[in-house]
């Protein structure tokens, strides 16, 4: 039974190219089974009915290019099957709770209907299939991140103590960075909504980029807030995505324009990188003006003390 849900999975993917009869009895003989039995073994492997399971697809391409993409709702329209703009509005309506220009309108969506066989549509052309075995990240990649938190954390302590034109004062590097304008305050302000950032996109938030060289003036103390609630509920959901071996399940970055699918592991991976290279700037900043207790913000010493 697997091995024919596969084949029709390769088949619809496929089809998402128009390659592939719609009807049913032209997917049922490209798996090579009768019309009965396709339905009956694809029923019970997909929980859902071929039929239905290919019109979720197609329903859930059609969300995402409208949330994508500059098309016209009678072209998504079409390209889902549907012969009138009002047979896929009504369509739309009963599997997303509002009409395809409400969606379009929507600051923030997640596309994926429920779907009993966890098979859901990968843009720009694909399908995703849950993953095949448990994946789960090593202990360290957490133990990474719940330093980049501590850290973070002990930084903006570090920033307390300085006046407000130490904290301003910009940052001079001889090569290019990857943040223009920088300061202490600026890169405080940058981990913390890098964790914000991150959480809004997992939970499908809209969040608003800060403007690139904009002039940072978060005071310390609400920063301390923002990481006490962001770092805490960072760390709680790598330590879920471990736990539940979920690294390599994706999702989609509604905060991106367009929206844009990642990995989680991809995510926690381009956290600790971007974050490092900050951390190591206010590591120098910090010891530039007198603040030399972090030393090197070393994780070998986060984690030989057990923290």
């Amino acid at each position: 039974m697997a091995d024919v849900f596969e084949k029709f999975v390769a088949v619809v993917a496929s089809g998402l190219a128009g390659d592939v009869p719609v009807n049913g009895a032209g997917l049922a003989g490209r798996v090579h089974l009768s019309r009965f039995h396709f339905d009956r073994v694809i029923g019970a492997a997909a929980g859902e009915s071929p039929f239905a399971f290919r019109r979720r697809v197609l329903l859930e391409r059609a969300a995402y290019r409208l949330l994508a993409e500059p098309v016209g709702v009678l072209e998504v329209a079409v390209e889902a099957g549907y012969g009138s703009n009002e047979a896929f509005t009504r369509a739309f309506a009963r599997a997303y709770g509002m009409s395809p220009r409400e969606w379009r309108r929507e600051a923030s969506r997640v596309f994926f209907l429920t779907a009993p066989s966890g098979v859901h549509f990968q843009p720009p052309a694909g399908l995703r299939l849950p993953a095949r075995r448990e994946v789960r990240g090593m202990d360290v990649l957490v133990k990474m991140v719940e330093h980049h938190v501590w850290l973070t954390g002990e930084m903006i302590e570090r920033g307390a103590r300085l006046d407000a034109a130490t904290l301003d004062r910009p940052i001079e590097l001889s090569v290019e960075g990857i943040d223009d304008d920088i300061s202490i305050r600026y890169l405080l302000d940058r981990l913390v909504w890098q964790e914000e950032m991150w959480l809004a996109s997992v939970e499908d938030r809209p969040f608003q980029v800060p403007e690139c060289g904009r002039q940072v003036v978060t005071p310390i103390p609400d920063l301390r807030t923002r990481h006490a609630d962001a770092g805490s509920r960072f760390v709680a959901l790598v330590n879920q995505l471990n736990e539940s071996g979920r690294f390599d399940e994706s999702f989609v970055d509604t905060t991106c324009e367009p929206p844009r699918v990642f990995t989680y592991g991809g995510l926690v991976a381009h956290v600790l990188t971007f974050a490092a290279h900050r951390r190591s700037l206010l590591i120098g900043a910090f010891y530039t003006a007198g603040i030399t207790d972090l030393g090197f913000g070393d994780p070998m010493l986060y984690v030989a003390e057990g923290k």
